[in-house]
């Protein structure tokens, strides 16, 4: 059995650079919407890049656009040098990064909560992703930092689940996440773009938002559907 490539397509090696900074990728993600980043994503034939539904904002209004920095946990009921092991997870987040947690499906633990929130936006992290729940929910919001989940619940990690690593492959549903790739959420949800193609999707997106504001002006002049169709539009 030669397993030589799969081995090689799931090593994480120095991220390649942006033609722009993290900060203005980030920033420029934000201004466009998941809908439209999805729609350039089928365009290149990735359709599954999306995270699971059940993986929702905090709030409506949050939204988040950042690079990866994968966690990996499961349930497990060691508690040996947990504490050191999750300070150095944290120490090790970089600016502009979402902290994105794998939890192996668990359904009962909070991985994210209050001290972990202010601990990361020490470090300049823009936001949480995670397949899993949150706790002091209310202190979460009150920071202001955009947090996707799939639920919210008040048992610790400690002693119920426990991290197994972090900055490796992860998979989320269908989707695999790697450090580096663009996560994206907003109201509709959480998306991935693979970091080889991030700054292409971007400018694409960034041409169907200003594209629509045609297309939306054409239907409040009263064009009807059909011939917004024949003039380039779509609904």
């Amino acid at each position: 059995m030669n397993l030589e490539n799969l081995i090689r397509s799931r090593e994480v090696g120095e991220l390649e650079k942006f033609p722009v900074s993290d900060a203005e990728m980030c920033w420029r993600y934000e201004n466009v919407t998941t809908a439209m980043v999805n729609d350039v994503l089928r365009e290149m034939e990735y359709l599954y890049q999306t995270l699971p539904n059940t993986i929702l904002p905090l709030r409506d209004e949050m939204k988040v656009a950042g690079v990866a920095f994968t966690i990996k946990g499961s349930k497990n009921l060691d508690l040996k040098d947990e504490m050191e092991q999750r300070a150095k997870m944290l120490e090790a987040i970089p600016a502009d990064s979402v902290c994105v947690w794998d939890t192996g499906g668990d359904d009962e633990s909070a991985q994210w909560g209050e001290i972990m929130t202010m601990a990361s936006k020490k470090q300049g992290c823009r936001g949480a992703v995670v397949d899993g729940g949150v706790r002091d929910t209310d202190k979460v919001l009150e920071q202001n930092f955009p947090v996707f989940c799939k639920y919210r619940c008040s048992n610790g990690m400690l002693g119920r689940f426990r991290m197994i690593g972090y900055q490796m492959p992860i998979m989320i549903g269908n989707v695999h996440i790697y450090p580096g790739d663009i996560i994206f959420g907003d109201i509709d949800g959480c998306i991935v773009v693979p970091r080889k193609l991030a700054y292409e999707v971007l400018e694409r997106a960034e041409q169907i938002r200003d594209n629509e504001i045609g297309i939306k002006k054409m239907v409040t002049d009263g064009i009807t559907p059909t011939e917004v169709v024949k003039n380039g539009g779509y609904f």
